[in-house]
């Protein structure tokens, strides 16, 4: 059996039968004061593409996507274009985390996921799900909005064993073409979040949001009044903040699409990692490798370190 289909099948076992070895443990420090402190990764892998056999092939960058996600050291960890052999490479070399999500054609394990890891160590799954981009959330490879692509969200509430407080996590990848897509996928972000059970618990969303400030699903998102469907939004009430904006409001060089080129100059910048009002944000960066051929991916990953009191 080759590695892969070895890898994959090991998606489908109980979990306890996933791993030959035990996963690292680490001691779970109880908070000072009760403070929510998290590191916080977005991440856009590129889905694997057999004809990308040169340093773009995903068995020739695996290694270099884990070097990265190693260097961030996430707390949190919403990735985008994950296929479910990537899934299963990705599982077998981060043990320490769990994973939720399901592919986007299918909801089992056809088409990409917007998958999040989280540290197996530190948090509790207290729920969790995926939900479609459409008029029918809950229908698995629903598409209604125009675009020609299935688009999904994941979500996770998680309680932290280091605060002993809740939190809430959302990914999402939007359409990379269909604007309309965009904005009423925006909406449906702030609605599901609205609706979650505990208001008043933080939330973090991370995402490949195919849009840039300044547009109107960002905006929406972030607290300004908007038109969407032809219809004046007001801004929403709990707008989330935009971590990186927040430190570097003056940065005119905030790409994260490269397109595999390693250029960093520009405001290409289509990957978010946003959280709820009262997050005081240590540090928030882009995290580029020095060379072309040294990139894991053709979007850099964004992380941010935040902290709720």
């Amino acid at each position: 059996m080759t590695r892969r289909l070895l890898l994959c099948a090991c998606l489908l076992l109980p979990p306890a039968c996933r791993r030959t070895e035990e996963a690292p443990r680490h001691a779970v420090p109880l908070a000072a004061n009760g403070e929510l402190r998290l590191t916080i990764t977005t991440f856009n892998i590129r889905y694997e593409e057999p004809k990308e056999t040169d340093w773009r092939g995903w068995p020739n960058r695996i290694q270099r996507m884990v070097a990265a996600i190693r260097k961030m050291d996430p707390d949190i960890m919403g990735m985008q274009e994950v296929l479910h052999g990537q899934a299963a490479d990705l599982r077998a070399s981060l043990p320490d985390y769990e994973f939720e999500g399901v592919g986007r054609d299918d909801g089992k394990r056809n088409g990409e996921y917007s998958a999040i890891f989280y540290r197996r160590d530190r948090f509790e799954k207290t729920g969790g799900g995926t939900f479609w981009l459409s008029d029918h959330p809950a229908v698995p490879g629903s598409i209604d909005w125009g675009n020609s692509l299935t688009r999904t969200a994941t979500w996770l509430h998680l309680t932290d064993r280091q605060s002993g407080r809740g939190f809430y996590v959302f990914n999402t990848h939007w359409d990379h073409k269909n604007e309309e897509s965009r904005e009423r996928a925006a909406k449906l972000m702030v609605a599901r979040i609205n609706a979650r059970e505990h208001l008043d618990e933080p939330v973090v969303l991370t995402g490949d949001f195919n849009s840039r400030a300044g547009m109107p699903g960002i905006d929406y998102l972030t607290g300004k009044t908007v038109t969407i469907d032809d219809r004046r939004l007001p801004a929403w009430e709990h707008p989330l903040i935009d971590t990186y904006q927040a430190l570097h409001p003056d940065e005119k060089n905030r790409r994260t699409l490269h397109f595999w080129t390693g250029d960093f100059d520009g405001d290409l910048k289509v990957d978010f990692v946003m959280v709820s009002q009262g997050a005081k944000i240590e540090a928030a960066d882009i995290l580029r490798a020095k060379t072309r051929e040294m990139q894991p991916s053709d979007h850099y990953p964004v992380w941010a370190k935040v902290v709720w009191k």
